[in-house]
């Protein structure tokens, strides 16, 4: 049964608790403050958006910290391909792209250094993987990365050498990252190492390989670049050795 209240300037209030087959009880707290009701929209201060509807179908909402818009994706805010997602590089512009981009294996069957260059700014994880290297010396294998250029200064770096037989020694360097030691003209190298972005350029680095049939590589290592990281080259420790074999490539995210 409705329930009607006057207001002494002629309005009214209507109470309607509809078909209810029992009593309904509404219980106000003991407060001052305003209800909420369909009529407006709810404001942020009471828990909403400010907003009677997100908008054309399709619209996301988002906060500017003290209001809320609602608006379409920016361009390219939806996957165009399995295994892709809305990534931003500005925070603003969106691009469909996939999770691990994956570059052009090169061959490193010459020269004395592999380069990759072009590395997005953006990127806060490589992987580099190396499959069936070889040169034609007995020199370390090295990494190094740089902003702009090789950085060849400032490297922490440490590899320890493990055989089948046992502890085979290692060593540690402040001009490269180490990839592996402990090799020959005859060695086929495999394994991978990780890149990661500690912050502030500083970059850090993980990995295992292994250079001969009995000896495996565990490396670790840091250093602090002038700006992003741009590029990364597979050399060795003499500069002077010369690739022959195998393929070495990058994953960056």
């Amino acid at each position: 049964m409705p329930v009607s209240i006057k207001g002494s300037g002629g309005g009214g209030v209507t109470l309607d608790a509809g078909a209810a087959a029992s009593a309904t009880t509404l219980t106000l707290p003991n407060t001052s403050g305003t209800i909420l009701q369909s009529g407006t929209a709810v404001t942020v201060a009471q828990g909403g958006t400010g907003l009677t509807s997100p908008g054309t179908a399709g619209n996301v909402l988002t906060s500017t910290g003290s209001a809320w818009v609602s608006s379409a994706p920016s361009s390219g805010g939806s996957p165009s391909a399995i295994g892709q997602i809305p990534f931003s590089t500005d925070g603003s512009t969106y691009t469909a792209t996939q999770k691990i981009v994956q570059g052009t294996a090169v061959a490193s069957t010459s020269g004395t250094s592999i380069d990759f260059t072009s590395i997005p700014s953006w990127v806060k994880r490589i992987t580099v993987m190396l499959n069936g290297v070889s040169t034609n010396g007995t020199s370390g294998m090295v990494a190094q990365i740089g902003s702009g250029s090789v950085t060849t200064t400032g490297y922490s770096s440490i590899v320890g050498v493990t055989t089948t037989s046992g502890s085979a020694g290692g060593g540690t360097a402040t001009t490269y990252f180490y990839v592996a030691t402990n090799i020959s003209a005859a060695t086929t190298l495999q394994g991978s190492m990780i890149l990661s972005l500690l912050g502030s350029n500083t970059w850090v680095c993980q990995g295992a390989t292994y250079s001969r049939a009995d000896s495996a590589n565990t490396l670790a290592g840091s250093v602090t670049l002038s700006g992003a990281l741009d590029r990364v080259r597979i050399t060795t420790t003499n500069g002077t050795d010369t690739f022959d074999a195998g393929s070495i490539n990058l994953l960056w995210e």
